[in-house]
């Protein structure tokens, strides 16, 4: 993670040389927004011809469903993309979805708010699994303590693996994903947000750093969930946000006045967590800041001007009181103090590449997919 070169912005995104593998062209355009139109849009179909697809995919789910409580499973997180999604395959589809929240200990007010608003109206049953809080609080301090930038792996592996476990108890073969190139079309640098399924990974940090053992914690492999669920146990995964038109701005404004959603201000930000983290650590500690890819997403699908996006890069995600109030929340949470919390954000830095891994075989892994069925990391397709 050494960005010692020339500091370069993108001309046509806000993607800077904050961001490790970047590149510019002569015109100081960067290589994502190239990637976009090479190799993105190409599975990008939000138009007519999106909708028939997905309506065609829409009435194998339903057959194959038929004689089951439900026929189709999504987490709900309370943010804007998995909402819309499930209002819209619900509202306009016709699914009967298995609805679940991973509560983490993170919940924010305004994700409990638009869950429930959700459920409510649209008569539906929510699964929520609760984790084990003493395994979730080792699992994090562990994180702090190995000094790495992704520390909110605990929370993801967490969804991850609460999802395939009741998609294998219920039988239920089709998995719908809030995912999407609108809003995801530029992934997050793997320096920065590494793969959260790499159990290798996982294990060498809990191995070093955690205090006790984890027996109900709902660990999930890639090789689990990527090709033994996907090729084995024949469970698919769709994205149906990629099917149908889709803007945030405008989702959010619906939902807020259909279902009285309570909108957050940036992706994410329904975890007080994730809110913490991506708003305050990764871009004090590591100096990257994940707004420039969100909003390079934005700018690529008509979302937001390049101008825009820069005027609210000059101010914090964060600002210092909201800072101040949530470090002290997060120490206490953690059962450690704020001078803890503190001597593990001077700690060395440290990458993944300082522990156990297996990104090459990752790296190899997402080759294939994405030949095989057209998947890249990040979620977007």
């Amino acid at each position: 993670m050494n960005n010692e070169r020339t500091y370069q912005v993108c001309k046509k995104l806000v993607l800077d040389t904050s961001y490790p593998s970047i590149t510019f062209d002569s015109e100081g355009i960067c290589s994502a927004y190239h990637d976009f139109y090479s190799n993105i849009t190409p599975h990008w179909n939000p138009g007519p011809e999106g909708r028939r697809r997905l309506e065609q995919v829409v009435e194998i789910i339903i057959k194959e469903g038929k004689g089951k409580d439900f026929d189709c499973i999504l987490g709900l997180s309370g943010g804007a993309d998995s909402s819309y999604m499930l209002h819209v395959l619900v509202n306009e589809f016709g699914l009967r979805p298995l609805v679940f929240h991973v509560d983490a200990g993170w919940n924010t007010e305004v994700s409990v708010n638009n869950i429930n608003g959700l459920i409510d109206k649209l008569n539906l049953d929510l699964f929520t699994e609760v984790i084990n809080w003493d395994e979730m609080r080792d699992f994090q301090l562990a994180m702090f303590k190995s000094g790495v930038p992704h520390i909110d792996i605990p929370q993801d592996m967490a969804f991850i693996g609460v999802l395939y476990k009741y998609a294998s108890k219920h039988n239920i073969k089709w998995i719908l994903n809030g995912g999407n190139i609108s809003t995801e079309c530029v992934s997050p640098p793997l320096d920065y947000y590494y793969w959260g399924t790499d159990m290798v990974h996982v294990r060498d940090i809990l191995r070093r750093f955690g205090t006790i053992p984890m027996p109900t914690y709902p660990f999930s492999s890639i090789f689990y969930h990527k090709i033994w669920l996907r090729y084995f146990r024949g469970i698919k995964v769709l994205k149906p946000l990629n099917y149908v038109p889709y803007n945030k701005a405008h989702a959010m404004s619906f939902l807020s006045s259909e279902y009285g959603f309570k909108p957050y201000p940036q992706k994410h930000f329904e975890s007080r967590f994730t809110r913490f983290a991506e708003g305050f650590w990764v871009p004090q500690r590591f100096g990257f800041d994940i707004r420039r890819v969100q909003f390079s997403s934005l700018i690529l699908t008509g979302q937001m001007s390049r101008e825009e996006a820069l005027l609210q890069l000059e101010i914090p995600a964060l600002d210092s009181d909201i800072v101040e109030k949530e470090y002290g929340y997060i120490a206490a949470k953690l059962g450690i103090s704020r001078d803890d919390l503190a001597s593990y954000f001077n700690l060395p830095k440290k990458s993944y590449r300082d522990y156990k891994n297996i990104s090459l075989i990752m790296d190899i892994g997402e080759r294939i997919l994405y030949l095989l069925s057209g998947t890249r990391r990040g979620g977007a397709f």
